[in-house]
């Protein structure tokens, strides 16, 4: 690979990606935006928000993986120039999403009528169902929204979906300002006043994506496939796709929620430091999704003209962007660490904690590049099916049990949940690599 080459690909990479870390950076600041905001009004507002999100938070990457499906399958049509299957496979992915999110709502829904087995305070009860119901409302726009994002990113237009998204993070924010305090003479609602506006951001945000699609000078190229009948065939192709993603995502998920409990049972100060290296975790987790969603795209297109060498040039590309960013970031909060901590909290008791936490999380940041770049690489190839059985391997059978033995049998108390993430996510990352290059090998 010449120096030209390289460079062609990170640029394509870059001007891919770029839009979609802005649009996720976006999604957390909305999310720092609601816990601020509603933390503000009141302290049952708060706890009741952050029991609800965290069910939420699951269901959110359950669905996000399905979509994912769309992204490969697309790409693929786009790259052989089949214009047609474009159309007809976002129709179907539209269709497969919304059926998706119905079925998820109803098990949502069954749950919420049994919240009571969750055993939370009584009187925070009052707050969480209504909350929970707009919620739940929003799911379907959720899904549908996704589905339209993924199809977007797909034909590589990136730039879309994130000013959709910044869109509907104003809209959030001043729906939260309006409805929770009462501001300009609007009714005083509190946390259901903050769930108003989340639906309601959902709402326009799918409304707007679909009206900029369809108004997009090259929408018209795919009207044919879009106005042709949906076949059982191509819905069931995306579900074989995105359902093991489903699962492989929220089983990643799983392994940093269970090391929330092992902390929980460890204390107080231990609980908040965790939340706020997952926080931090979560802003240079950011950059590499942006990064793998762009390898994710190109290698779908090099698939469609049956470039398999590009293919796995994208790849290594997008593992040495992935890590140079890791090794840019990582020295960043080194450096700024004491600044960062005290951004989020002024209790020394959590600051030190989190202190003995970072070491490990400087640590995993390989693990976690290395899995974000090939897990997105094997989604663009379709080759999925192995995705859950290796994720129940690093997460179910290294990780979760890890954090257990190292933080209680070993007696590393905090530092020792967080020593078992490397392991996980560099195993996940082998797995996945090894998996990409022997399919990639066979094509």
């Amino acid at each position: 690979m010449t120096t030209n080459h390289f460079k062609s690909h990170v640029q394509a990479i870059a001007k891919l990606g770029l839009p979609i870390v802005v649009a996720q950076l976006g999604v957390i600041v909305q999310s720092f935006a609601d816990t601020i905001m509603i933390g503000q009004y009141g302290t049952l507002e708060l706890s009741s928000a952050a029991f609800v999100n965290n069910v939420f938070n699951l269901v959110f990457f359950f669905l996000l993986g399905y979509s994912y499906s769309t992204t490969p399958i697309v790409g693929y049509y786009y790259g052989k120039n089949d214009l047609y299957n474009v159309g007809k496979t976002l129709k179907e992915s539209l269709l497969g999403n919304f059926v998706f999110s119905l079925i998820v709502c109803f098990l949502l829904y069954l749950l919420y009528l049994n919240i009571d087995i969750l055993n939370q305070p009584s009187e925070l009860l009052p707050y969480i169902k209504p909350y929970f119901l707009l919620l739940l409302i929003s799911m379907p726009f959720v899904a549908l929204f996704n589905s339209l994002k993924q199809f977007s990113d797909a034909i590589g237009d990136t730039k879309t979906p994130m000013w959709v998204m910044i869109l509907g993070n104003i809209l959030n924010i001043a729906g939260n300002a309006l409805l929770i305090y009462g501001l300009m003479g609007c009714p005083e609602w509190g946390l259901f006043g903050a769930g108003l506006a989340t639906l309601f951001s959902r709402t326009i945000m799918c409304g707007v994506m679909f009206w900029a699609l369809r108004h997009k000078k090259h929408f018209k190229t795919y009207h044919q496939g879009f106005r042709s009948d949906i076949t059982f065939s191509g819905v069931w192709h995306l579900a074989r796709v995105g359902l093991p993603i489903s699962c492989q995502l929220s089983l990643e998920a799983a392994a940093f929620n269970v090391g929330a409990v092992f902390m929980g049972w460890l204390g107080a100060y231990e609980l908040a430091a965790h939340q706020i290296a997952c926080s931090i975790g979560t802003l240079c987790f950011t950059i590499y999704y942006g990064i793998g969603a762009a390898v994710a795209i190109r290698i779908s297109h090099f698939r469609g003209r049956q470039d398999w060498s590009e293919v796995r040039t994208t790849s290594v590309v997008g593992f040495i962007m992935t890590l140079c960013a890791s090794a840019i970031l990582s020295g960043t909060i080194f450096f700024s660490m004491d600044p960062l901590v005290a951004a989020f909290t002024p209790d020394a008791n959590v600051a030190n904690v989190v202190y003995t936490l970072m070491p490990a999380f400087f640590v995993y940041q390989f693990g976690d590049s290395l899995q974000v770049i090939f897990a997105n690489s094997l989604r663009a190839i379709e080759k999925v099916k192995n995705l859950l059985f290796y994720a129940v391997i690093a997460y179910g059978c290294v990780s979760i049990p890890l954090s257990y033995v190292f933080a209680f049998t070993f007696h590393l108390g905090a530092p020792g949940v967080w020593w078992a993430f490397p392991f996980g996510l560099t195993t996940a990352g082998l797995l996945f690599c090894n998996k990409f290059y022997k399919e990639t090998k066979m094509a």
